[in-house]
């Protein structure tokens, strides 16, 4: 029986069957739950695209490709399911190769298609041609080049099953002159794998290592997200009373209101989930690769447990002991490994139950006292950020601390909200204060760490979950690559809530000037117009906060226009120009000169 919303047929014929490529395309897409596509039309693919809303799909058209390969990643990683990105042959497929680096870096099960230039003009230099595998080989873990047209639906549906079945970004391309013609085919059913917790004789040594450790700690990763493991993650914890750290950026692998929580690891992370794993003897890495960014030494402190065993638990087997050597590494999924675990630690005695009340008594002192020192770290203490501090007070105009505007922003989060953060200085302090209660809510560019990626894939994120508040931080130089598309949200009712971080620098960028070169600014700089102007021209609304006690009323009163009234809003706050930490010191190097000429450039 036929699913119909609104016309749509939502069940894919099933049987071998006459159809042409483009509507084996499309069933096939039907068959694997496609409900929504990001991306601009294009003549390459319009013979599918003409069926698109017969079948229930939805082709959300951007300002950008680049937007809509992030909405695309915002959707797969909110969703658990696919997300889908398509454009024009050529410069519209070009547009996308940085969206999908960050899905590949997020582990986002993204679908992009590639119509390609005609089989009669491959070769010719005709137009809009290009070579379109080689620009997403580095970032795709599968690519299906349709090379005839009887094999349209076998290539789409290996597509999706591998986006799933690898946990990344594959790559459909479809030489636009197949869309054409009549074939004999039958639409694959997906396939999904089932997958365990891990070896036997692996499980037993974790758990051995784990019974025998009298301070264990866990790293919560992104894999637990994927696998909606949290629970497992929780109940496991509780068996060891060991605390919890986020792996970076994945602060929504543990929720922030449990006992045993204590803060993301990394880049402006928290200083008591790094005090207190650097007291580790057994380290558990679930679902994690323990990237090296994401490792690195932060806030003065080198945490890395030198001597504590390592045990490694992740769905890639190439990721296990890559980074860190590790004592046991598991290859399994995150929820089932965290079951296997606990259901082996149920009947052993543990060597750290004998010390469990001492070990909670550390872990709320080492959170307490964080909590504390982010309330009085009201302002950056370096010498460049006090000058810019005192400067800016002779300025006209009133200028907010960002490290007092990003708590004010975390003390207003509405429930069950979705953030994304961009790439830039003040986006990245806000690690320290991004907390969640529940998995698929925070949304980062991850290790690619490109800019223009928060509003876009907040987008996607709510397309995916329109019931939730979503919420995009971005500073206002990577606001400036992707603010184009608040008209994609006012246009398809897709409403969002911006907050832009207005201190009129490329900051990240500028503190390394600041560190290494004297000062000496070239290309920081940033002098914009109103942006809560600009988009209230693009027919968002538009608030300019310059008052600390306005921040949160801003915030809640811009998620109740989105949740209530449909509307997109940008908040501009208007920041001081001090800045954070660098992302990392060892990443250059005091510069030497040897001509003459550039000798006072030291």
């Amino acid at each position: 029986m036929s699913k119909k919303k609104n016309g749509a047929d939502r069940t894919a014929v099933s049987g071998v069957q006459k159809m042409t490529p483009s509507e084996a395309f499309v069933e096939t897409m039907v068959a694997n739950g496609v409900t929504d596509m990001f991306g601009i039309m294009g003549s390459a693919f319009m013979d599918a695209m003409d069926i698109f809303a017969p079948a229930g799909i939805r082709l959300v058209p951007v300002v950008h490709e680049q937007g809509a390969g992030h909405m695309a990643d915002g959707y797969a990683r909110v969703s658990g399911r696919h997300g889908m990105v398509i454009g024009q042959n050529g410069p519209g497929i070009s547009n996308c190769v940085t969206a999908i680096a960050a899905a590949f870096w997020a582990h986002s099960p993204v679908v992009i298609v590639t119509p390609e230039a005609g089989t009669m003009g491959t070769g010719l230099g005709g137009f809009q041609e290009a070579n379109q595998l080689p620009m997403f080989q580095e970032f795709t873990k599968y690519q299906g080049h349709v090379n005839n047209p009887k094999r349209m639906a076998e290539f789409t549906g290996r597509c999706f099953d591998r986006a799933m079945s690898e946990m990344g970004p594959t790559q459909l391309n479809i030489p636009r002159d197949f869309f054409y013609g009549e074939i004999e085919t039958e639409i694959p059913q997906p396939t999904r794998l089932d997958r365990g917790p891990g070896g036997e004789k692996s499980l037993d040594e974790a758990a051995e290592l784990l019974a025998q450790a009298e301070f264990p700690v866990i790293v919560s990763g992104g894999g637990v997200v994927m696998a909606d493991g949290v629970e497992e993650c929780k109940a496991l914890a509780e068996r060891l009373g060991a605390p919890v750290v986020n792996s970076y950026l994945h602060n929504d692998s543990f929720p922030a209101s449990h006992p045993l929580w204590t803060g993301p690891l990394g880049y402006q992370g928290s200083k008591a989930a790094m005090k207190l794993i650097s007291q580790a003897d057994v380290v558990l890495a679930l679902g994690t690769r323990l990237g090296p960014f994401g490792t690195l030494p932060q806030h003065g402190m080198d945490y890395w447990p030198k001597n504590a065993k390592i045990i490694q638990i992740d769905a890639d087997h190439k990721m296990l002991g890559l980074v860190k050597k590790v004592s046991v590494g598991i290859c399994g999924d995150a929820k089932a490994a965290a079951v296997a675990l606990t259901e082996r630690l149920e009947s052993k005695a543990l060597a750290c139950d004998a010390n469990r009340e001492e070990r909670s008594k550390k872990i709320d002192a080492e959170k307490a006292a964080w909590e504390k020192e982010l309330d009085e770290w009201t302002h950056e203490r370096d010498p460049f950020s006090l000058d810019m501090i005192a400067e800016q007070e002779g300025e006209e105009g009133n200028w907010l601390h960002p490290r007092q505007v990003l708590r004010e922003l975390e003390k207003a989060m509405p429930e069950n909200v979705m953030v994304s953060t961009d790439i830039g200085n003040i986006n990245s302090v806000a690690n320290s204060y991004l907390r969640f209660e529940k998995p698929r809510s925070f949304l980062a560019p991850m290790s690619f760490g490109n800019c223009g990626y928060a509003l876009p894939t907040v987008i996607g994120a709510k397309a995916a979950a329109p019931e939730r508040p979503a919420i995009a931080y971005a500073g206002d130089g990577a606001w400036g690559m992707s603010l184009g598309e608040v008209m994609t949200a006012v246009r398809h009712d897709i409403p969002v809530t911006a907050v832009v971080f207005h201190n009129r620098q490329w900051g990240a960028e500028k503190k390394n000037q600041v560190d290494f070169y004297n000062r000496r600014f070239v290309a920081g700089e940033l002098e914009s117009e109103s942006f809560a102007g600009i988009a209230q021209a693009m027919g968002a609304e538009g608030i300019v906060v310059d008052k600390l006690e306005e921040v949160g009323p801003a915030l809640q009163r811009a998620v109740a226009a989105q949740m209530n009234e449909g509307k997109t809003t940008v908040i501009e706050i208007m920041c001081t120009r001090e800045l954070g930490d660098p992302f990392r010191r060892d990443a250059l190097s005091k510069p030497v000169r040897l001509l003459d000429k550039y000798k006072d450039y030291v």
